[in-house]
């Protein structure tokens, strides 16, 4: 047999394998209410948590509620949807937390509520996190989305423009540490127009300050309002790879702003060096489907992954779908999940 006929024999074969692969997933950025803190409920959820093939879901709430404003004759349907301001919202964890109470226990087993109702400008915010903890022992299993530097959301809120490093933030992950939860970021690493990591030190500063904290990284600083700008950011692969490198305590959520136009191209096949990256790193990535307040695209959005997933080592791929979100929960969770 020619060595051309061979090479292509073994990527045929390959290509059979991957296609064979039955991946189960874990949701890691998962949002039960949507920016007027409205829900199509659980049993939609466990709906397309079943159509999907996911056994494991992170479940926040939206730490902000979008205004209805007076001058306003139509009720807008997203954040965006007119000038109106946002505000933060703490009644979102009470929403969450009745929701996980009104399950089954076989079914709580398989969701991972994160407190996400606090103001990050606000050095209150790590007491009333403390009650929050203290009123429901047990059932928060993290902290966040936290929401810093995103996008056209941080200029419609009240206040003062939320940085992941500053003071009110740095009781909060020392909470974090106490209590073992990890803490989901949002913190775009740049600006709409400015082509360099311009906030790249919001985000590094607390890794290196808090190195006892697991933070996840929500869409690894990326945003579907800069790819408008920008497209891509050539810049993005370079940073991960040094971060990574550089602090243990960094995990990346793929949710899908990072799909495209990284993992995958525009004819979706699977970049290489992105492999390389999540190969040499296999325990620090996972997805995410950041669907908010209607599920019936949480499976198509995990499931979107695949030919990614497909062009993994096998072990890599589940770990990155399914396994690598439940490693970063507190240990008495992890303990629980392995009885």
């Amino acid at each position: 047999m020619s060595l051309v006929r061979y090479c292509g024999l073994a990527l045929l074969l390959a290509a059979v394998a991957a296609q064979a692969r039955d991946y189960r997933y874990s949701d890691a950025h998962l949002h039960y209410v949507d920016f007027f803190q409205e829900s199509a409920g659980m049993d939609e959820l466990l709906a397309a948590m079943a159509a999907g093939k996911v056994e494991h879901a992170m479940l926040s709430g939206i730490p902000v509620a979008k205004k209805w404003h007076e001058n306003e004759p139509k009720r807008p349907r997203y954040y965006a949807g007119d000038d109106a301001n946002a505000y933060w919202y703490s009644a979102t964890d009470v929403l969450v937390a009745h929701a996980y109470k009104q399950l089954p226990a076989a079914q709580r087993e398989r969701f991972h509520p994160f407190l996400s109702g606090f103001n990050p400008n606000d050095k209150n915010s790590d007491a009333h996190i403390r009650r929050m903890l203290e009123l429901d022992p047990g059932l928060w299993q993290g902290i966040g989305e936290v929401f810093t530097r995103h996008d056209d959301l941080t200029a419609l809120i009240h206040g003062d423009v939320p940085r992941a490093n500053n003071e009110a933030l740095a009781r909060v992950y020392h909470l974090a540490a106490e209590y073992d939860l990890p803490v989901m970021l949002h913190a775009n690493i740049t600006s709409k127009r400015e082509r360099n990591p311009l906030y790249l030190a919001e985000i590094e500063e607390p890794l290196r300050n808090h190195p006892h904290v697991r933070f996840i990284w929500a869409h690894a600083g990326t945003s579907m309002e800069i790819h408008r700008h920008q497209k891509k950011l050539d810049f993005l692969l370079p940073t991960l790879r040094r971060m990574l490198a550089a602090y243990p305590n960094l995990y990346i959520d793929l949710s899908w702003s990072v799909l495209r136009p990284y993992l995958l191209d525009q004819r979706g096949r699977p970049d290489g060096e992105w492999l390389e990256l999540v190969s040499s790193y296999p325990a620090r990535f996972m997805l995410g489907s950041d669907v908010v307040g209607r599920f019936d695209s949480l499976g198509d959005q995990l499931q979107g992954f695949a030919p990614f997933l497909d062009a993994l080592p096998e072990p890599v791929a589940r770990r990155v779908a399914r396994d690598n979100f439940l490693a970063v929960l507190p240990r008495r969770v992890r303990a629980g999940l392995a009885d």
